[in-house]
């Protein structure tokens, strides 16, 4: 055969072995004998290997395991990957749809499908192949999963139509989109409840350890360092969203839901698009009655509005966007005896009871612990050391004790007491006016100040990648640290004397830490530990000081006028700054040579100016131009006042619009507020 002969033959081959995946693992059929394809995939393989130069990153043959990572590579988002808030109740879904309509005065129908419980992986393909995976993280930065990720036979690695469009404009912006630009999917990465106890018999065969639930073994697999472990796992992948740049127009998440299937994706086969909640409460019942019979472990469905315009206008409100909701079936439940009562001493002083219970598996995890909440909730459901108690796992995931079977209760309970006095340090315990939790108030407490650890090198601050609770109790039992600043002195020798240390993981772990010592100013306030202190709060004190050092000298009075800061976590805030002790603590750790990164901004065009965002932006979401404005030094404010310097008009504003002409602030179009930017 000619060059170009086998050059034919290598893509026919390719072409083939990609129609057969899509068939498998979107169509869910079989259409050549595993042998065949088998054959096929051999003669590529000897193909390649005689014409190296002919090989292409996309070819099925290059979905083999590559080198093992030391470590995983952080990336942005290229739009935040939220969290959906859940509902449990027909009331719930009911109150939900009265808000949307509150919100908007339009009409709109819901987009109902299943809620996988996976992993969740967003996949970048440019130019139509697959060019990076990337976990969720924190949803604002995930891990590069990429070479983990093409091992995957379900994952296409590169993009074409597999079924033609009924929307022939959408269909030609597609296909030149698919050849030059951008697109991102987002889905579930799961094992299905078949092949998880395949691999739970293979493993108690040679006596194993079986693992926990599929869920785990999944986000397990997909982030494992060495690809070729990832490849021996029976990972799939579920497509739910796609995004590209602005010449695609999805007008529903139903035509998304289907050019997904036609991009080779496989997606929910029992999605459903509906007018009005009669028709997702149906659907959620079946599929509720079906549950068992799903191939994937799922813990709800989820219902979001089906027009692209309206989900996008209405906006996030927290981490979730305002649009949709998980709708979860009712919590899993057992039965199992309450051993005895532990006090949890937090990161803030705050003391927490937690059962012990008599270990109860429940929907495949073995629970032996449970929240009590606070000693009002004790009192109320009135249990007792020896009862019998109801565990619910709330949404499938935290378990905790709803209830008390009285008639099985033995004569020798004992009446859970609330404590006097911290059971570390032994300070007397104190409950502050309006608050049900009793906190110990010693900053020197060994629990509060291993947790103040165990919360500084969390994803959300320091992300130190290895080190974990258990290595920090190790860590602090051998006296190697008593405080966080404490890490950054870390040398390999201190390690190496630790049990299950050797020179290549006590390596990992200090390079690990000396890479964390670059911080953004947002990560390094939420590990300040500063009560009343999230990462919201924390993002609009790096965007409105910009540096450690500006907001140390702030007042209390500065500290109020950030929208969303009240009195208390003010007065909160200019306390904590104040006090010595923290300023040192803050010096310490620039000493120790961490490096705080400020916000990213533009410049600062808008500083001190106030502006209200109201109506639905077309080139950008409400929260996208409120980051714009952040980042140009300006503050965004969702309440109209005097103070107010601009209001920005997009597509049906709301009552803001009105107030703004009361009171004579000046109001801007879209395209005049992007000149205003420019």
């Amino acid at each position: 055969m000619t060059k170009q002969q086998i050059k034919t033959r290598i893509n026919k081959l390719k072409e083939t072995i990609n129609e057969h995946r899509y068939n498998y693992h979107v169509l869910n059929k079989s259409t050549i004998p595993e042998d065949v394809l088998d054959s096929l995939k051999h003669e590529l393989k000897q193909l390649e290997d005689k014409y190296p130069g002919l090989v292409t990153s996309d070819s099925p043959t290059q979905r083999v395991a590559g080198e093992p990572l030391k470590g995983f590579k952080k990336i942005e988002h290229s739009q935040a990957m939220l969290s959906i808030e859940d509902i449990f109740s027909t009331e719930e879904l009911g109150n939900w749809e009265v808000y949307l309509k509150r919100l908007t005065n339009k009409n709109f129908s819901y987009f109902c499908e299943v809620k996988v419980d996976g992993l969740a992986l967003a996949l970048r393909y440019r130019n139509g192949l697959l060019n990076t995976a990337i976990t969720r993280g924190n949803g604002q930065v995930g891990e590069d999963v990429t070479q983990n990720a093409k091992t995957m036979e379900s994952i296409p690695l590169n993009l074409k139509l597999f079924q033609n469009l009924t929307d022939i404009k959408l269909q030609k912006q597609l296909e030149k989109t698919i050849q030059n630009g951008f697109i991102e999917i987002r889905g579930e990465v799961y094992i299905s409840k078949k092949d998880f106890n395949k691999l739970n018999k293979e493993r108690q065969k040679v006596k194993e350890e079986s693992y926990a639930n599929p869920r785990n073994l999944a986000a397990g697999s997909i982030r494992q360092l060495d690809s070729k472990i990832t490849a021996s796992r029976p990972l799939s992948f579920l497509a739910y969203d796609i995004s590209a740049n602005e010449s695609l127009n999805f007008k529903t998440h139903f035509q998304e839901h289907i050019t997904l299937s036609a991009l080779g994706f496989r997606t929910d086969p029992t999605a459903q698009m509906y007018k009005n909640l009669n028709g997702v409460v149906t659907y959620w019942d079946k599929i509720k009655n079906k549950r068992e019979g799903i191939e994937y472990q799922i813990d709800g469905v989820v219902v979001s509005i089906n027009e692209n315009s309206i989900f996008d206008s209405l906006g996030v409100a927290g981490k979730s966007p305002r649009a949709i909701r998980a709708f979860k079936f009712s919590p899993k439940q057992a039965t199992t005896i309450l051993e005895d009562v532990k006090m949890h001493v937090g990161k803030t002083g705050a003391v927490t009871p937690v059962a012990v219970l008599k270990p109860i598996n429940i929907g495949g995890v073995t629970v032996s612990r449970a929240s009590l909440h606070n000693f009002d909730e004790i009192n109320r459901l009135d249990v007792r050391i020896g009862d019998t108690v109801i565990i619910e796992r709330a949404g499938d995931v935290i378990p905790k004790i709803v209830g008390v079977l009285k008639k099985m209760r033995p004569s020798n309970t004992k009446k859970i007491k609330p404590p006097k006095y911290c059971p570390q340090c032994k300070i007397e315990l104190i409950k502050k006016q309006g608050e049900v939790i009793l906190r110990c108030l010693n900053s020197k407490c060994e629990s509060r100040k291993q947790e103040h650890i165990n919360f500084f090198i969390s994803r959300s601050a320091f992300d130190i990648d290895g080190m974990g609770p258990k290595i920090v109790k190790q860590l602090w039992d051998n006296k190697l640290i008593s405080d966080p600043v404490d890490i950054f002195t870390l040398k390999i020798g201190d390690l190496e004397q630790l049990e299950r240390f050797a020179e290549k993981s006590a390596q990992n772990l200090i390079d690990a830490i000396q890479n964390s010592k670059k911080i953004d100013l947002h990560r390094f306030i939420i590990a300040l530990n500063i009560f009343h202190i999230g990462e919201e709060t924390a993002i609009d004190l790096a965007q409105r000081f910009g540096s450690i050092n500006a907001i140390q000298k702030a007042a209390e009075e500065d500290f109020r006028e950030i929208y969303g800061i009240g009195d208390v976590t003010a007065k909160e805030l200019a306390s904590w700054f104040l006090k010595k002790e923290n300023q040192e603590f803050i010096q310490r750790l620039v000493d120790a040579g961490v490096k705080i990164l400020p916000p990213k901004r533009r410049g600062q065009k808008l500083s001190g100016q106030s502006f209200v965002f109201t109506g639905s932006m077309g080139k950008f979401s409400r929260e996208q131009a409120e980051a714009i404005v952040r980042q140009f030094g300006g503050n965004s404010s969702n309440s109209v006042s005097k103070n107010t310097d601009y209001v920005i008009v997009g597509e049906n504003p709301g009552s803001k619009f009105e107030k703004a002409r009361e009171l004579g602030i000046k109001i801007l179009g879209e395209k005049e507020f992007i000149n205003l930017i420019s």
